[in-house]
């Protein structure tokens, strides 16, 4: 058993110059034989970025989009130019209208595509209907996750139009990527806005199993004080080994872990994750 994830795009630069980065996700998983992409960034960048790093994406099984935010399935479009073999996974309301607002205006966060378009390019897609979905042995898409911390709360700018109406988004859409390995589970995290702790901990009691790693975006940003502390604190337990959390997760968090934790990389455009 060998699990190789490879940051396709991230917001910021490696040591590798010849990558594009973009405010945006996507990540390559080869576990034994199968080949899964978790998001597809903002653009086609991440497309390019995989012909330098020698990444194969014609022969992808499976598409995993965390939610339906601009910056983790705007790449769709130009990914179905290149292939349309894969199977598609969603969450439930991926495609709602999703909207910012700030200071009485509001700017459509959504995605590129619908379902019209998946089916003209005849993509078989599916949503998740059940808290957890096994995509290949011992690779799970997980969704449903109940907001137990309490700290943990959605930004109410973020907003769903719906019917002429906008009401808050519960991202009951958001999903994530789970892999079940001897040592423990890799987590892949898009945003996290239902609570980087509630997914972790719920992920970690339904396939009970302990987490070993976690990579992604937690959505720190906009943690206030207090609630930033408690994640801190969360991320220093001593079972989770790996932590290469980005995209989303902010300065104050990164600086934080960089500063006090060993077991932290900033996980940025074109790292590579290999668990044998």
């Amino acid at each position: 058993m060998s699990v190789k994830i490879t940051t396709l795009i991230e917001n910021s630069a490696g040591e590798h110059h010849g990558l594009n980065s973009e405010h945006g996700l996507s990540f390559f998983i080869e576990k034994d034989g199968t080949k899964i992409l978790f998001d597809t960034g903002q653009t086609g960048l991440f497309i390019k970025n995989a012909e330098q790093l020698r990444v194969d994406l014609t022969s992808l099984n499976h598409v995993v989009l965390s939610h339906g935010h601009y910056d983790h399935s705007g790449g769709m479009r130009p990914l179905a130019q290149l292939t349309t073999s894969f199977n598609l996974v969603m969450g439930q309301g991926f495609f709602d209208e999703k909207y910012g607002f700030k200071n009485n205006s509001h700017e459509y966060l959504g995605n590129n595509f619908d379902e019209n378009f998946l089916t003209e390019k005849e993509i078989t897609f599916q949503y998740t209907s059940t808290p957890s979905t096994e995509l290949a042995p011992s690779v799970f898409v997980i969704t449903s996750f109940p907001r137990v911390h309490e700290d943990e709360k959605i930004n109410p700018r973020f907003k769903i139009l719906k019917d002429g109406a906008f009401s808050e988004d519960s991202f009951a859409d958001e999903v994530l990527l789970a892999i079940d390995t001897p040592k423990g589970l890799i987590v892949l995290l898009g945003c996290s806005h239902p609570g980087m702790k509630n997914m972790l901990d719920f992920t970690a009691e339904h396939l009970k199993r302990p987490l070993y790693a976690v990579l992604g975006g937690t959505h720190l940003v906009e943690a206030n004080e207090e609630s930033l502390a408690k994640s801190m604190d969360y991320l220093h337990n001593d079972d989770l080994k790996i932590i290469g959390v980005s995209h989303c997760t902010g300065d104050a968090a990164t600086n934080q872990l960089s500063a006090s934790n060993n077991r932290y990389f900033h996980n940025h455009t074109g790292s590579s994750l290999l668990v044998a």
